[in-house]
C-alpha cells in the first residue's frame, strides 16, 4: 500500500517549477514597442533600456538615441506591460484541494494576526508557472479563516524559495468582517434573505480585540504577547488592514471602525456594493479590491452586468481600485487576471484605465509603487513583451518576460501537454 502512496505523490509533484532565471549579467535595450506604463500613459514607439535589474531608461524612440547594449529586442509592432499584480492571493499556499498535506492556507481560531503566509509558501508550486505566460509576474500571499486569518506578504513569481521570492513582508493584516445579513439555501435553490443575529457582537468581538492589542502596543509589557505583536504598524501607516467586506453597511462600518481605531491604511476587498458609498471611501481614502469581476450578482433582480461594471462606477467616484481573484478554484484562475480587466475596458474604462486595475492601481494599494507597477525609469524592470493586447485572451501572446531585469521561463505545466500533444496529432496526421 506504502508503494502505491508513494508512486500517488510522485505523479502528483513530478513537474517541478521552472528554474528561476539567474540575475541580470547583460544589458537589454527594447525597441519599437507600444509602451503602456501602467499609470494612464502610452508611449506609441518606445525605447526602454534594461540595466542591474533597473529601468535604466524609457522615452521616444523617436527622440531618444540608444546607448549600445549586450541584447537588443527588436519589437515593433508589439506591446510592452509592466508585470501584472495578482493581490490576495493563495498561490502557493495550497497545491491540491484534495491533498490535505499540500494545503497550508488557513490555521485553527478566529484572531491569528501573526500567522505569516510567507512562510508559508511554496516558490516551486506547479500552479505559481502558470500565471506567467499571461503576464501576472507579482503576487500578494494571503492567509484565509477565521475573523483575522493573518498577514500576507509580497512575492516575486520565479524564485528558488519564499526567502528569494520576498520582495516586501508582512504589508498587511486581514480581517473578515461579519456580514449583517446572510442567504438561506444554496447555490442551485437560493432561499431567502436572513438577518445576522450575531452582526454587533461579532463587531464588538473585532472592536475588543483591537482595543486590547493597541493597549498592549502602548503599554510596557516586559512578557510578549505574539500575535498583539503582529498588529504593530496599523496605526503608523507601515501596514494597511484589508477588510474583506461586501455590504453596503458592512463597507460603512469597516470606514468608521477605521475612524474610531486611527488606522491610516485601510482596502476593503471584495466591496461589492462599495459603489453605493463611493464618496465615503474617497473621502477617507480608502482603496478597493474588486470581486472577481467574471461572477454572477449577488441578488436575482440585479442588473447581470453589474460584476463587469463596477469598477467603472468606483472609478467614476474617485476610488482607487484594484482587481482580485478570491473565490472558487481562485489559484488555478490567477492567470485569468488580465482577462478581468479586459472586461471592466469593455464595460465603461478606457484600456489603459483598465490596466490600471492590475498595475499601477494595485501596486499603490500594496505599497510597492516606489519599484514595481509602471514602467518608469529607475523602477524594477519587472515587465513583459506580448504580442498583442495583452487584456484580451486572443491576442495575449507573451514571447518575453523579466522580473527584476531577469529573463524568466514561459514553459508550465500546461505548455508541455500542449507540445506533447499537439505532437500527437500531428503525428496522426502523416
Amino acid at each position: 500500500m506504502k508503494k502505491y502512496i508513494v508512486l500517488l505523490f510522485i505523479s502528483l509533484f513530478g513537474f517541478a517549477q521552472q528554474t528561476p532565471a539567474p540575475k541580470q549579467s547583460k544589458s537589454i535595450l527594447i525597441l519599437g514597442a507600444k509602451a503602456h506604463l501602467g499609470n494612464g500613459k502610452v508611449i506609441e514607439n518606445s525605447l526602454i533600456s534594461i540595466i542591474d535589474g533597473k529601468i535604466a531608461n524609457i522615452g521616444d524612440a523617436t527622440v531618444m538615441k540608444p546607448a549600445k547594449h549586450d541584447i537588443v529586442i527588436e519589437a515593433s509592432g508589439k506591446h510592452v506591460y509592466p508585470g501584472f499584480i495578482a493581490p490576495n492571493s493563495t498561490l502557493g499556499l495550497v497545491e491540491i484541494d484534495a491533498v490535505r498535506a499540500s494545503d497550508d492556507e488557513s490555521e485553527i481560531g478566529q484572531f491569528n494576526p501573526h500567522v505569516r503566509s510567507i512562510i508559508a509558501y511554496n516558490a516551486e508550486s506547479k500552479l505559481v508557472e502558470t500565471t506567467r505566460p499571461n503576464g501576472v509576474l507579482l503576487a500578494q500571499i494571503t492567509p484565509r479563516g477565521g475573523r483575522i486569518p493573518g498577514t500576507s506578504s509580497i512575492v516575486q513569481l520565479d524564485a528558488w524559495n519564499w526567502e528569494d521570492a520576498s520582495i516586501k513582508t508582512d504589508d498587511g493584516i486581514h480581517l473578515n468582517w461579519p456580514r449583517s445579513y446572510s442567504r438561506a439555501g444554496w447555490w442551485a435553490e437560493p432561499g431567502g434573505i436572513e438577518m445576522n443575529k450575531n452582526y454587533d457582537p461579532q463587531v464588538k468581538a473585532i472592536q475588543e480585540y483591537f482595543d486590547n492589542a493597541f493597549a498592549y502596543l502602548g503599554s510596557k509589557n516586559t512578557k510578549k504577547d505574539i500575535p498583539y505583536e503582529a498588529m504593530k504598524g496599523l496605526q503608523s501607516g507601515e501596514k494597511t488592514l484589508f477588510v474583506n467586506a461586501n455590504g453596503e453597511k458592512e463597507i460603512i462600518d469597516a470606514v468608521l471602525f477605521k475612524k474610531k481605531n486611527n488606522i491610516k491604511n485601510m482596502t476593503i476587498v471584495g466591496g461589492y456594493y462599495a459603489f453605493k458609498v463611493g464618496a465615503l471611501l474617497k473621502e477617507n481614502n480608502v482603496s478597493v479590491l474588486l470581486n472577481r469581476v467574471h461572477s454572477l450578482p449577488l441578488l436575482e433582480d440585479e442588473d447581470v452586468n453589474l460584476p463587469y461594471k463596477n469598477a467603472k462606477l468606483l472609478v467614476d467616484a474617485g476610488v482607487l481600485v484594484g482587481l482580485q481573484n478570491a473565490g472558487d478554484m481562485e489559484r488555478m484562475q490567477t492567470r485569468n487576471l488580465p482577462f478581468y480587466a479586459g472586461t471592466c475596458a469593455a464595460w465603461g474604462l478606457s484600456k489603459e484605465q483598465a490596466l490600471q486595475l492590475i498595475t499601477g492601481n494595485s501596486a499603490k494599494i500594496l505599497g510597492i509603487d516606489k519599484q514595481y507597477g509602471t514602467l518608469e525609469s529607475g523602477k524594477s524592470a519587472t515587465l513583459f513583451i506580448s504580442e498583442g493586447d495583452a487584456l484580451d485572451m486572443k491576442t495575449n501572446i507573451i514571447s518575453f518576460a523579466f522580473i527584476d531585469g531577469r529573463q524568466i521561463s514561459l514553459e508550465s505545466h500546461h505548455t508541455e501537454l500542449y507540445q506533447r500533444y499537439k505532437g500527437k496529432f500531428e503525428q496522426q496526421k502523416k
